[in-house]
C-alpha cells in the first residue's frame, strides 16, 4: 500500500513538472528575450558533466564556465570566451564558438597507493544554442589539447540548459 502511494506521488510529480515546463516555455512571457547582460546557470550531460554557468554579454565576449567531472575521479574547470553570432531573424538561434583554458586534478589508485595527477591545456568550444525566454538549450563539442602531464588531444562536448536571470 505504501509503496503505490509513492508511486503515485511520483508520477503527479514528473506530470505536474511537465507542464510547468510546458507552460513556460509556450507562454507570453516565456518568449521575452533574456537580458542583454545575464548570468546563466545550468547543467550539461556529455563528456563531461557539470554545471554549466555563463556571464553573458549579447555584443562583445561571453564568458562560459564548466565545473565538471568524468566518472573516472577527474574534476575540471574549463573556461571559455565566446563569441555569438544570432543565424535568424527571431534572435532564437544562435552560433557560438571560443577559446579556451581547462586545469584538472584526476585521482588514480594504483595497488596500496594513491597518485594525484594534475592536468592542463588550451580547448576551443563551438556550438549552437535555442533561446526560449531566459531559457537557453545548447549542444557544444570542445576539443581539448593537454600540455602537462604530457601532450593529448581529446574531444568534448554535450547538451545542456541554462537559466538566465
Amino acid at each position: 500500500m505504501m509503496k503505490l502511494r509513492a508511486n503515485s506521488v511520483y508520477t503527479t510529480l514528473k506530470i505536474s513538472s511537465l507542464l510547468l515546463i510546458f507552460g513556460l516555455l509556450f507562454s507570453p512571457i516565456a518568449q521575452s528575450q533574456r537580458p542583454e547582460k545575464a548570468f546563466g546557470i545550468g547543467f550539461q550531460a556529455g563528456n563531461p558533466t557539470g554545471l554549466a554557468l555563463q556571464f553573458f554579454k549579447d555584443h562583445g565576449v561571453s564568458t562560459d564556465i564548466l565545473i565538471a567531472y568524468d566518472l573516472n575521479n577527474f574534476v575540471f574547470l574549463n573556461v571559455h570566451a565566446l563569441w555569438n553570432y544570432h543565424l535568424d531573424q527571431s534572435n532564437l538561434w544562435h552560433l557560438f564558438y571560443g577559446p579556451g583554458a581547462f586545469v584538472g586534478f584526476r585521482d588514480r589508485d594504483f595497488s596500496d597507493q594513491r597518485y594525484d595527477q594534475f592536468e592542463a591545456g588550451v580547448s576551443g568550444n563551438f556550438g549552437v544554442n535555442y533561446i526560449i525566454g531566459h531559457l537557453e538549450l545548447f549542444g557544444q563539442l570542445t576539443p581539448r589539447l593537454t600540455l602537462t602531464p604530457g601532450t593529448s588531444l581529446h574531444m568534448g562536448g554535450g547538451i545542456g540548459l541554462r537559466f538566465y536571470i
